[in-house]
């Protein structure tokens, strides 16, 4: 009897301290799910919910002051009269944001490198963020390089590099004797990423062209060679093949990796209930609310998915739904074609982008040990 009872004993014992396991593997597991996905959910706070409100201390800095930017991206010196555009600020719904201080963030970053990877849209948040900076230490030298894909803007009393490498797709995209291949399951080209205390990734925005604007003659997945397919799978075909790329290459004690989001574009009015044929063109203020009627582009939830089942941390930038109230501010006309085109794709600066890198910012301030680059 006596064997029996502690029998008995040892068995709960041992299925008590299995189903402990179980509770803290789970816990991990959610954990780390929500560190996958949290970028913008901080202390609390999801700073990708809430409003635009009118702040007369706008904009965070004089574009005709940042001598370096691109021509497309520089609406009021393209002849943009309307100026209500750069005076919003974004407010989430449960807190405040962190007031950017660019001199911070370079006493932060002293001795680093950070890299922007992706396309057009990469580009605008990286020069946003160089002219935020330049803004803050309008005397400190800099140097500006351009060299084939690869653009370095060089801080050099703080030993900083924000380095800009272009690659619409991420996987690669190559030239053979059928043509331009984009191959799904492909990326070479992820060695010149290596090395970094920072990565910021992107894209989405090229794998949406069609016709003469498309890329690629050709996808290509595994052995075989489509003409083309749907592009929400070939985009997550693609994403996944970079998430690998991740896991495999990059060691998160030494380099934080982020991922931008989708950047919307304003070229249908019925999105946000505006009459038919409607466009971001002579649009002078933000979406009032929190709400985009349109709701979110299919290829968020991609993203999402794919960063969900990865092992390395990354964090994500949700930048969509503050973005897509804003119908003002895009180059429209005020863009490199100037009357001759619409651009309703890429953000004016000063504007939008401002505020992805608050969010960025934000992380570094708020944070914690797990986003500290201080190592």
């Amino acid at each position: 009897m006596e064997y029996r009872l502690i029998s008995i004993f040892y068995c709960f014992a041992y299925v008590y301290l299995l189903i402990l396991c179980l509770l803290r593997n789970v816990t991990a597991l959610v954990e780390h799910f929500d560190h996958q996905l949290r970028g913008t959910r901080l202390s609390g706070c999801d700073f990708s919910q809430g409003s635009w409100i009118y702040d007369d201390t706008y904009p965070l800095y004089n574009s005709s002051l940042c001598s370096f930017i691109e021509k497309q991206f520089n609406c009021e010196g393209n002849g943009r009269s309307d100026k209500l555009y750069l005076k919003y600020r974004w407010k989430p719904q449960q807190c405040e944001l962190p007031k950017f201080n660019g001199q911070d963030f370079l006493e932060r970053m002293k001795g680093k490198k950070i890299m922007f990877v992706g396309d057009s849209l990469s580009l605008n948040q990286w020069q946003s963020l160089t002219c935020m900076l330049h803004a803050a230490v309008p005397q400190s030298n800099f140097t500006l390089q351009r060299k084939g894909d690869l653009s370095t803007f060089y801080f050099q009393d703080y030993n900083i590099s924000l380095m800009l490498f272009r690659n619409a797709f991420l996987v690669d995209l190559v030239k053979e004797k059928k043509g331009r291949i984009l191959k799904l399951d492909s990326i070479q080209n992820g060695d010149s990423w290596k090395g970094f205390d920072m990565l910021i990734f992107n894209t989405w925005h090229w794998w949406l062209h069609k016709g003469s604007a498309k890329a690629w003659d050709y996808i290509q997945k595994g052995d075989k060679l489509y003409k083309d397919m749907d592009r929400l799978i070939a985009f997550n075909e693609g994403l996944k093949t970079w998430s690998k790329w991740v896991d495999s290459n990059i060691d998160p004690s030494h380099t934080k990796v982020f991922f931008q989001g989708i950047s919307p574009t304003h070229y249908n009015g019925a999105e946000w209930n505006a009459t038919k044929g409607t466009t971001c063109n002579h649009e002078t203020q933000p979406i009032t609310g929190s709400t985009y009627p349109g709701g979110p582009p299919p290829a968020v939830a991609v993203v999402k998915g794919v960063l969900s089942n990865m092992s390395t941390a990354v964090g994500l930038l949700d930048v969509t739904q503050l973005s897509q109230l804003r119908k003002d501010g895009h180059p429209s006309i005020y863009g490199i074609d100037g009357q001759n085109g619409n651009d309703c794709s890429h953000w004016c600066l000063a504007g939008v982008p401002d505020t992805w890198n608050q969010f960025l910012y934000a992380i570094l301030v708020m944070g914690g040990k797990s986003i500290n680059l201080n190592y």
